[in-house]
């Protein structure tokens, strides 16, 4: 960094150096330069990405092709290497992706904003596109609109505090060496969920036995192996419940909300323990079933959940059970104890549920199979908060080197 002292002037946008400038994206960049026309040949074949293509949690781009006479008619913006997307439907949250590679008949819908920089630098922007100051600006033009989204016009006159072009380049790089960590980090991730993925398939099912066990498994029905449990809770409408749901896909357990008794209209809720494992009775044909952690004993749910716990602990190890659950058979088993003519108002059955039957091994070996999912979780789990490290601190880096606040020596 660079410590020289610093003289600052007082912007649309906040304080900047001295020698920086604001400018409106249009007047650094083109919006929407190229887009395919009427004199476009009806045989001209493409890849298309629309809104619908794009993982919103980090831009990952799926595209499909195209030809022109038969391609729908938002598939209008050319895009080329060193181009932006900005999606400008929900931007803050559909966000924005750099095109780095070499890129061939690539088309974009018109709910993306096509970035082509042409007086700073394509890095600099696409930094600053993920900046609390632009998300401000995002904020004000979406404030009060029906439909979160905008137009074209409206990115041209987004602004931008703009160092030299050396220096642009600069915090550039040192801001992408922490994306360039985080995508190192996340493709760990990927490959470790894709192991543990492995584990579960063979080690639940009896493919791959760990060392030292060989026995049978035995058929159990879930009736012999769970029982339902009801805590129920005596009412005060002056005492503060901790409430909690299930994700879908097997995604866990997550505080919903906090609140007093009297802003509950309907008045029955249950405790949870710690090794409770609950089905969401309208959600389960989605995954929505999990075990209570520590973190969340003692917190409360409507009586739209079923709680169970191990019939016969010397039987059924329920962090076993758990990772079963996540299984495509387990889902199965879910969906043919319900009835109804569509998946999203589907009914569960819990009694159909019970009369059906699983395998279990020795609750030796369930433990120990429990042990190694648990041990590929909680490898999974410190990279990820590796992760979220890198990110908050390059948010932190962001506030400083976006603004000027803090000065880099250019590279």
């Amino acid at each position: 960094m660079n410590n020289n002292k610093t003289i600052y002037k007082k912007t649309p946008l906040g304080k900047i150096p001295g020698d920086w400038d604001v400018k409106h994206f249009e007047d650094v960049t083109d919006i929407d330069k190229e887009s395919l026309n009427g004199s476009t040949s009806k045989d001209y074949e493409f890849d298309y990405i629309s809104l619908s293509d794009v993982d919103s949690d980090d831009f990952k781009i799926e595209t499909t092709k195209q030809v022109f006479v038969t391609a729908p008619s938002r598939a209008r913006r050319i895009v080329k290497k060193g181009d932006i997307l900005m999606a400008t439907v929900r931007p803050n949250l559909q966000g924005f992706s750099l095109i780095r590679d070499d890129v061939k008949n690539l088309i974009a819908s018109t709910g993306f904003a096509v970035i082509t920089t042409k007086k700073c630098n394509n890095e600099f922007l696409y930094q600053y596109l993920f900046s609390s100051g632009i998300s401000k600006q995002l904020y004000q033009l979406l404030v009060g609109s029906n439909y979160p989204a905008i137009n074209s016009s409206d990115v041209r006159k987004l602004k931008i505090p703009l160092p030299p072009l050396p220096e642009q380049k600069t915090i550039a790089r040192l801001l992408s060496t922490w994306d360039e960590a985080s995508s190192k980090t996340q493709a760990l991730i990927g490959q470790k969920e894709v192991l543990k993925k492995w584990l579960m398939q063979n080690l639940l099912t009896g493919k791959k036995r760990l060392k030292g066990f060989s026995g049978e498994w035995k058929k159990y029905s879930y009736e012999k192996l769970l029982k339902v449990v009801k805590r129920t809770v005596e009412w005060n409408d002056d005492e503060l419940y901790h409430l909690i749901s299930v994700r879908r896909r097997s995604g866990g357990i997550f505080f919903r909300d906090t609140l007093y008794g009297h802003q509950i209209k309907v008045k029955d809720l249950r405790t949870v323990h710690e090794g409770d494992f609950l089905f969401s009775k309208m959600q389960i044909l989605h995954g929505a079933s999990a075990l209570v952690t520590k973190e969340f004993a003692g917190s409360k749910i409507s009586g739209s959940y079923i709680a169970v716990v191990s019939r016969d602990p010397n039987i059924l190890n329920m962090e076993y059970f758990n990772y079963a659950s996540q299984l495509k058979y387990f889902y199965h088993q879910t969906y043919i104890s319900s009835y109804g003519v569509h998946i999203e108002k589907m009914t569960f059955d819990f009694e159909i549920f019970l009369s059906l039957e699983t395998r279990l091994p020795s609750f030796d070996e369930q433990t120990a199979i429990a042990r190694v999912l648990q041990s590929a979780d909680n490898e999974i789990q410190l990279i990820r908060t590796k992760t979220e490290k890198l990110k908050e601190q390059k948010k932190g880096l962001m506030q400083v080197l976006l603004t000027g606040k803090k000065r880099v020596k250019i590279m």
